[in-house]
């Protein structure tokens, strides 16, 4: 019985969680970290840093981390854009699918122009 209630436990857990990453989220983009980290700021004026979903590109120190993050600039600083919310990292961040105001999805444009790899281990399909 004792392990009928840990496994329900477990599954109601599982539950919340999935229904909060399913909240999408809106906002300004006012920092580009690198290629496949920004922040937004929110309408309620909160900042959110947001791990783009299913792709790496390089660091700034390896070789085109710098055009990587400038790319990802060129197409979403300043603009409204929306996420949806997948996940959270091990650091706190909210890792998304972020949309673009003509409706391109970033995470594929970054990765169908060269500056990403398709992150396999953590976005499977």
């Amino acid at each position: 019985m004792k392990t009928f209630i840990t496994s329900i436990s477990v599954w109601l857990l599982s539950l919340a969680a999935s229904a909060q990453a399913a909240e999408d989220i809106a906002g300004r983009v006012v920092s580009v970290t690198d290629g496949d980290t920004i922040t937004i700021l929110t309408a309620s004026e909160e900042q959110v840093k947001v791990r783009l979903y299913g792709i790496d590109c390089p660091e700034s120190r390896q070789s085109f981390g710098t055009k990587a993050k400038q790319f990802t600039s060129s197409q979403c600083f300043g603009k409204e854009i929306s996420v949806r919310v997948r996940d959270k990292d091990r650091y706190g961040r909210t890792v998304g699918e972020v949309l673009l105001p003509n409706g391109e999805n970033l995470n594929l444009a970054i990765l169908k122009n060269g500056y990403a790899w398709w992150y396999q281990y953590y976005a499977p399909k």
